[in-house]
């Protein structure tokens, strides 16, 4: 019996749910499932996007003859050949021989290797940029090598602003009768599922990930259709700024990851204890123990997390095997711009801490904190103030915020625009003297009441950095869920140094101090006014106080 879901008028999802799937690809391990996506648009021309595992294959056809109703299918469309996306190619040709297999070179021999039916009398070969009219749609396509095999490319149809994107943007995880991410609580229920698909899939590709996010910047996108989770319609920036963190291996949280692998406890031991420091300065802190915790698990929090302390017994000579393991398994993801922290142990020559150095020596951008810390057997009384020193350490690189005192500076402020901040995303907007800029940050904090002083984190690679550095005024315009794409690639994805970000807007609002902020998509606008600043290693903390604040609507802030 079919078994489908409507995404609009037209486009219907045809996919199904595999939640007796034990381990994905025979390497993850999927306790909630996992669904594959299949799309079917019935237009003057009727089209599928991709294919699904054979696992699911009778729910897959039951569900395209269904939609159908009759009709012929004019055109298969080829993403990605994986064969949880692809293994149902052949029998959907045999039951629909007058399909077109719309697709690029590379995917064209993938086929051939997988298959032995006949392509090449039924292929419609893309390249980046092709156009594909199916009556009421407009589809292109673009090339996304290495997201995650070399031949993947995604779709956009030009009409309904939709980007079919294959692989990225997707999520572990059955869909249990939903299919929209808004129908769910997804940061709750699925972002950490988001984030091990991710991070151990697609997570070695950094790179090419951001040449697609560069490439998907150049289109407005209403709605993302992955082929595997949620298909999103609101509140893109909530997924595609994780994207964008995960892609550049930009720390979620500056937090502490803990992994140890220990045979008789005394490693677990010295971990815990570290933790229990570490908690004790209100550094939040995660563990796991390598033995037993899927290497799948501990790479997401790697990637989640600003610090990492590795701790491992001395195992003939070398590595215990499960942490060793876990090593290789975190620099082949290409995990950069960490800090780390070592402890071996051993009971007569710990060998352990310079070997996981040498193999963590290997990702870009490490900084190791201190010297390896060193047990023999068991930690001791007298090693306690060591450490502390090593806890010290770790704090010191995840620094603290510190206020500054001045005098309020006099001008109309609603108290109620306060309340719209929250861990959300924003547009702080300056001017150069010349020109109006402005970036997308997600760190506006409110310090203090009276006087109103607000904090707010910039990165210091960011054009409107220097210009606040510079002038010393900003606005900060606070985002609803309702903010767009368009939003978050005008002010996100290029920089003010090369083009002028209000170059294509219609309003022209202006605040007391003549800076511009943003009336669109926006609940509250806050000026202010730089009394300090705090430097840190990525980021100037920019401590200011409030000159105006009005709010702008009730929709609720984006978080």
């Amino acid at each position: 019996m079919y078994c489908v879901k409507k995404i609009t008028n037209d486009l219907t999802w045809v996919g199904a749910n595999d939640r007796r799937l034990a381990m994905f690809e025979g390497v993850y391990s999927v306790p909630t499932g996992v669904s594959y996506n299949s799309y079917l648009l019935l237009d003057e021309k009727t089209v599928i996007f991709d294919t699904v595992d054979k696992a699911v294959s009778k729910t897959f056809f039951e569900n395209v003859k269904h939609v159908l109703d009759g009709r012929k299918l004019d055109y298969l469309v080829v993403q990605h050949m994986e064969p949880d996306h692809a293994a149902t190619m052949q029998e959907l040709v045999m039951r629909y021989p007058e399909v077109t297999i719309v697709c690029n070179e590379k995917i064209v021999t993938m086929i051939k290797q997988y298959f032995d039916f006949d392509i090449d009398s039924r292929v419609m070969v893309v390249e980046e940029g092709d156009i594909l009219e199916t009556g009421n749609h407009i589809y292109t396509f673009l090339m996304a090598p290495m997201v995650h095999w070399p031949e993947v490319m995604v779709t956009y149809d030009m009409v309904d602003k939709i980007l079919f994107s294959a692989d990225a943007f997707g999520t572990f995880g059955a869909l249990n009768g939903h299919i929209f991410a808004d129908e769910v609580d997804f940061n709750r229920d699925y972002m950490d599922e988001a984030r091990r698909y991710y991070t151990n899939i697609v997570g070695k590709y950094g790179a090419q990930v951001q040449a697609l996010l560069a490439k998907a910047a150049t289109v407005d996108i209403k709605m993302i259709c992955p082929l595997h989770g949620f298909v999103w319609r609101k509140r893109l920036n909530d997924f595609i700024s994780k994207y964008q963190m995960w892609s550049t291996y930009t720390p979620e949280e500056n937090a502490v990851m803990i992994a140890y692998a220990s045979v008789y406890g005394n490693t677990e031991n010295t971990a815990e204890i570290l933790a229990c420091k570490l908690a004790d300065k209100g550094i939040h802190t995660v563990m796991f123990d390598a033995s037993v915790t899927h290497a799948s698990e501990i790479v997401a929090a790697a990637f989640k997390y600003s610090h990492l302390v590795f701790a491992s017994t001395t195992y003939n000579a070398g590595i215990f095997v499960e942490m060793e393991n876990l090593l290789h398994d975190i620099v082949a993801h290409n995990i950069q711009n960490r800090k780390i922290a070592i402890i071996e142990n051993g009971s007569w020559a710990p060998t352990s801490g310079d070997l996981m150095k040498g193999l963590l020596s290997k990702m870009d951008n490490t900084t190791f904190i201190d010297d390896k810390f060193t047990v023999k057997s068991s930690l001791k009384e007298n090693q306690l103030a060591q450490l502390d020193k090593l806890a010290d350490a770790i704090a010191a690189s995840i620094g603290t915020k510190k206020s500054a005192v001045a005098d309020n500076v006099d001008g109309e402020i609603n108290p109620a625009s306060m309340f719209k901040l929250s861990y959300g995303l924003y547009v702080v907007t300056v001017n150069d003297g010349t020109k109006d800029g402005g970036c997308i940050v997600n760190t506006v904090t409110q310090l203090t009441d009276n006087p109103k002083r607000i904090t707010v984190a910039v990165n210091k690679a960011n054009y409107t950095h220097d210009v606040i550095l510079k002038t010393g005024e900003f606005n900060v315009s606070v985002l609803t869920e309702d903010a767009t794409f368009k939003q978050f690639q005008q002010f996100g994805f290029q920089s003010g140094r090369d083009v002028n970000k209000f170059a294509d807007v219609d309003y022209f609002d202006r605040s007391e101090n003549g800076l511009r902020y943003i009336p669109e998509n926006t609940n509250a606008f806050i000026s202010a006014k730089v009394v300090d600043t705090k430097e840190y290693e990525t980021h100037t903390l920019f401590i200011a106080d409030v000159t105006e604040a009005q709010v702008l609507s009730d929709e609720p802030s984006v978080t």
